[in-house]
């Protein structure tokens, strides 16, 4: 079975940057595409990005294009997002989830097509 591991949150001043990691472990760790996904109190949750099993393909939510980066070595079984240029609107509960599918789609942003979801790690954004 298939388990997902967050670490990385944390406390950070708006403009900074923080590295997230997602650590999988069992079968199909290293065949499923990984997402990360946030939620806000109050709000719904949202697709951040995603990337596919060979890493080849890869795609973001509109509101962190171009200030966070996903990367993933299947070697460790982790998957990385680097986040740049941090905003207060950043601030939300940070999950990886897996499943098989494609990142590409323009619809890959949809929790209920994700099977597998990890506890999840709190990103604070203040000053």
């Amino acid at each position: 079975q298939l388990q997902l591991v967050e670490s990385g949150g944390g406390l950070v001043q708006p403009g900074g940057s923080l590295t997230l990691s997602c650590q999988a472990s069992g079968f199909g760790a290293d065949y499923k595409a990984i997402a990360w996904f946030r939620q806000a109190p109050g709000k719904e949750r949202e697709g951040v990005s995603c990337i596919s099993s060979s890493a080849k393909n890869t795609n973001y939510g509109d509101s962190v294009k171009g200030r966070f980066t996903i990367s993933r070595d299947n070697a460790k079984n982790t998957v990385t997002l680097q986040m740049n240029s941090l905003k207060r609107g950043d601030t939300a509960n940070y999950c990886g989830a897996a499943e098989w599918t494609y990142c590409f789609l323009p619809n890959w942003a949809k929790p209920a097509d994700f099977g597998t979801w990890g506890q999840g790690t709190q990103v604070t954004i203040s000053s």
